[in-house]
């Protein structure tokens, strides 16, 4: 019997909770999500641009008054709040989903587009800054991997009840059952709070106060005066860029193909099942071994050739292509790219790490996806082809990995052991 077992007896009930409630928000968001991208291929990639700018706008509005509030408040007050605003705000749109064939839907597809978009940066992100404020560092270590197994289960479990069920509840009901799902993560929340205040971290009774990070000015700031911090911006950009072009890609193929709000749902819910499956198996897999045994250095240079490689296919096989290219490129990117690429702020200073990692996940992300549809509408209008697109995405994909490989080598190299628990805590992430 091990000296230390993985859980010990009175963390069994805590680990059990917090993995069910992060099955619970993974699941309202993926049964959401498909609900947005059915929107954009109802519009077409064309209106893409506007439904990023009102997305960029929402954000950095959002991102300061949101880090305010939370510096504020405990989260265990505050994250149930948000949650029932969030719940609010879908059920505000059931009514406008059962009128969508009356409803312009680039109006419909630019509000579910920002309230999506917001969906993943206020309540998903907020999970693992909950989670630290109820587990000490060696308790992280060893609980976090284990609970991230939830949110796994619930990324699969909410694309597979969508394409399940749209056709039985249309789009408005599947509003309904995200709702539900988001409001029995609440309950998850009062729970954990009162098991916490049970088992308080020893020597921190200051640690459900702890904010969740630094000013969004300073995160700027610091992005463009770091070196290491310029070279990550530029590598989410590329990143961005690939799958942005993807997403347009796609958007059009669905419309094209797939006339009725149902039926593009079905086909959205089916791309995300088949991404998140095999988004596990390459974490459990591929990235586990590499982070592991090598770095993170490998890991990113390797999402940039698979990219490379599907979307060099995309030129020559186009049409149904898109949906293989959108499956591997996306697990590639939630898969090997995001636990590689934030391994490498868990190896700077916590005040640059906190400062700078909110800065470029929200503006440079969202201004990324900005410029980078309306380049593709711009080179769409003075001709540029399918191969076209696909060779600058190949382009943006070798150049991403590139960087990526001399940006890990900036670092000093860790332990194995560290590296194999940033690699295995990485939540499954989803943002776009």
């Amino acid at each position: 019997m091990p000296k230390h077992p993985a859980i010990q007896r009175h963390e069994w009930f805590a680990v059990l909770v917090a993995a069910t409630y992060f099955f619970l928000v993974l699941a309202s968001y993926y049964v959401v999500r498909p609900v947005r991208d059915q929107l954009s291929a109802a519009v077409g990639s064309t209106a893409l641009p506007i439904f990023y700018a009102a997305t960029f706008v929402a954000t950095i509005a959002l991102a300061p008054i949101f880090g305010a509030l939370v510096a504020r408040y405990p989260r265990r007050h505050f994250i149930p709040v948000v949650y029932l605003f969030f719940i609010a705000g879908m059920v505000a749109f059931i009514p406008l989903f059962r009128a969508q064939e009356s409803i312009d839907a680039r109006w419909l597809g630019t509000a579910f587009f920002v309230y999506g978009s917001v969906f993943n940066l206020f309540v998903v992100s907020v999970f693992w800054s909950y989670m630290a404020d109820l587990f000490n560092v060696e308790q992280a270590r060893r609980l976090f991997p284990l609970i991230a197994l939830g949110g796994a289960a619930g990324a699969i479990a909410g694309p597979a009840l969508t394409r399940a069920l749209v056709s039985i509840v249309g789009v408005a009901g599947l509003l309904v059952i995200s709702a539900i799902l988001l409001g029995l993560s609440i309950i998850c929340i009062v729970v954990l709070a009162r098991w916490s205040r049970s088992n308080p971290v020893a020597g921190d009774n200051k640690r459900n106060e702890r904010i969740i990070g630094g000013s969004f000015i300073a995160g700027a700031i610091e992005t463009f005066r770091s070196p290491l911090m310029r070279r990550l911006a530029i590598l989410m950009l590329l990143g961005d860029a690939v799958g942005t072009v993807i997403y347009a890609l796609l958007a059009d193929y669905s419309g094209a193909h797939y006339k009725t709000p149902e039926a593009r749902t079905q086909f959205a819910a089916s791309i995300d099942l088949s991404t998140n499956i095999l988004q596990a198996l390459l974490q459990l897999s591929v990235t586990r071994m590499l982070m592991v045994r090598f770095g993170a250095a490998p890991a990113l240079a390797l999402d940039g050739v698979v990219k490379a490689v599907m979307l060099a296919g995309m030129a020559v096989f186009a049409g149904p292509w898109i949906a293989a290219v959108v499956v591997v490129t996306r697990a590639s990117a939630y898969g090997i790219f995001k636990p590689a690429f934030d391994s490498l702020y868990a190896q700077v200073d916590a005040e640059t790490r906190y400062k700078t990692k909110n800065f470029i996940d929200t503006a440079v992300w969202r201004f990324g996806d900005l410029v980078v549809t309306s380049g593709f509408n711009g080179l769409r209008a003075i001709g540029t082809t399918l191969g076209g697109f696909a060779s600058l995405a190949v382009m943006a994909a070798a150049a991403s990995g590139w960087i990526g490989w001399h940006a890990a080598r900036m670092l000093p190299e860790i332990s194995p052991k560290s590296t194999e628990k940033d690699s295995e805590s990485t939540a499954i992430d989803t943002a776009r």
